[in-house]
C-alpha cells in the first residue's frame, strides 16, 4: 500500500515537473537566430589596448574627467567585491571594503551592474538587488571625498520582484536619471524616470513595443544563450544612451531589430498621458544585436555587439559601420568615454558565466577591460 502511494506521488511529481518545464519553455524559451548586420572591421585588432585584467568579469565602467577608472564586477559571476577602482591596473574596493560585504556598512552593494559619472563629478551606482528580491537602489558618491552624496531606494511599485534595473543615463545637469528595467524574469520591461531633486520616480512605457525584445536568442562564441534548453537570455530594454545635449534618449532591447529614441522632455512631462508618450517614441534606425551603447558629441552611437565580438557604430545618417571585430572581445558590454578621446569598454563574458558552474568563471579568467580611439 505504501509502495503504491509512493509511486503515485512520484508520478504526480514527475508530471508536475514536465508541466512546469513546458510552461517555462513556452514563456521564456525558443527564439530564432539574429541576422548578422556586422561587416568587415575598419580598425585592426592592434587598435585595442588592455587597461586591466581581472579575475572575474567586469560589468560596466565609468571614467572620470581626470582619468579615474571605476568598474562594477558582474553580479552574475557572484564576486565578493561589487565596485572597484582600477589603480595602476589593480582592482581596489570602492569606496570601502564595507560597501562590498556589509561589514559595518548597512548601505552595502548587493547587485550593482551599471555605473555612471555625471558632469558634477559624482559616481552613480545602480543596484538591481537580485532582480528585485530586495529594494533596488541608486547611490551617488562625491569623487572629491568618496562619500555618499545621494541615495534613493525604489518603491516596490516602481521596481518590484522580477525587475532588473540594468543600465541608466544621467542628464547633463545631473537632475534627471533615465533607467532601463530589462525585467528578464518579470517580463514587464519599462523605462524609469527619476527626479533627483525631489526623490521621485515614475515608471513609463511598460511593455511598449520599443522595450519588448524581438524573438531572437543570442549565440555568442558558439554558445546558444538558452539555459537547459528552457530559458532564453532575452532581456527587455537594456541598451540605453543619451546624446551630449541631453535632448534624446536612445534605447532598445538586446535582441530588438531597431534602435528607438524619445525626447527627454517628453519623458520628464508627468502630465503627458501614457498613450501620448507612447506616440512620441520614434524608430531611429535598424541596428545589430546590442548590449551597452554610448553616443559621442556628433551623435554617432556606439554599440557593443556580443554575437560577433564586435563594436559597431550607428552614424547620425543611420548607417552601420563595424569598427572592431576580435575574439578577445568576449561579450562586449559597457562603455565610458575617458580623457583624450579614449573609449573604454568592458567584456562581461556572460556566455561563460550564466548557467555555468563557478569553476567556469575561474577557468576562463582573466577578464579584460579595454579601450580604443574611434576614428573620426
Amino acid at each position: 500500500m505504501i509502495g503504491r502511494l509512493l509511486r503515485t506521488l512520484l508520478t504526480v511529481l514527475l508530471l508536475l515537473l514536465v508541466f512546469l518545464a513546458v510552461l517555462l519553455r513556452v514563456r521564456h524559451g525558443g527564439g530564432a537566430e539574429f541576422p548578422d548586420r556586422t561587416g568587415d572591421p575598419v580598425l585592426p585588432g592592434s587598435a585595442v589596448e588592455t587597461v586591466a585584467e581581472l579575475p572575474t568579469p567586469a560589468g560596466n565602467i565609468a571614467v572620470s574627467a581626470g582619468g579615474r577608472v571605476f568598474v562594477s564586477l558582474h553580479p552574475e559571476a557572484r564576486p565578493h567585491d561589487k565596485v572597484v577602482e582600477l589603480v595602476r591596473g589593480a582592482a581596489v574596493p570602492y569606496p570601502t571594503p564595507g560597501f562590498q560585504d556589509g561589514d559595518g556598512e548597512p548601505r552595502y552593494f548587493r547587485s550593482v551592474l551599471s555605473l555612471r559619472i555625471d558632469r558634477q563629478e559624482r559616481l552613480w551606482t545602480l543596484d538591481y538587488a537580485h532582480h528585485g528580491s530586495e529594494p533596488g537602489r541608486l547611490m551617488a558618491f562625491d569623487l572629491a571625498t568618496n562619500s555618499v552624496a545621494h541615495e534613493f531606494e525604489f518603491p516596490r511599485d516602481i521596481a518590484g520582484l522580477g525587475s532588473h534595473l540594468n543600465d541608466f543615463q544621467v542628464s547633463p545637469d545631473g537632475n534627471w536619471i533615465y533607467i532601463a528595467d530589462a525585467s528578464i524574469f518579470g517580463k514587464k520591461p519599462a523605462l524609469i524616470v527619476y527626479d533627483v531633486a525631489h526623490h521621485q520616480a515614475r515608471r513609463v512605457l511598460e511593455r511598449h513595443p520599443s522595450v519588448m525584445p524581438d524573438f531572437y536568442t543570442p549565440v555568442v562564441q558558439g554558445r546558444r544563450m538558452e539555459v537547459l534548453g528552457l530559458f532564453a537570455i532575452r532581456p527587455g530594454v537594456d541598451s540605453i544612451g543619451l546624446d551630449a545635449r541631453g535632448e534624446w534618449l536612445y534605447f532598445a532591447p538586446v535582441t530588438s531589430l531597431n534602435m528607438y529614441r524619445v525626447r527627454t522632455a517628453d519623458l520628464r512631462d508627468a502630465a503627458l498621458p501614457p498613450a501620448g508618450l507612447a506616440g512620441r517614441v520614434e524608430v531611429h534606425a535598424p541596428k545589430t544585436m546590442s548590449d551597452g551603447i554610448i553616443l559621442d558629441p556628433q551623435d554617432t552611437l556606439y554599440m557593443a555587439e556580443p554575437e560577433h565580438s564586435a563594436i559597431v557604430a550607428l552614424r547620425a545618417d543611420r548607417t552601420l559601420v563595424t569598427l572592431l571585430k576580435d575574439d578577445r572581445l568576449r561579450w562586449p558590454d559597457g562603455f565610458s568615454w575617458g580623457p583624450d578621446g579614449w573609449l573604454y569598454f568592458t567584456c562581461s563574458s556572460l556566455h561563460q558565466v550564466i548557467g555555468q558552474l563557478p569553476s567556469s568563471v575561474r577557468d576562463h579568467a582573466p577578464y579584460q577591460v579595454f579601450r580604443f580611439r574611434p576614428p573620426p
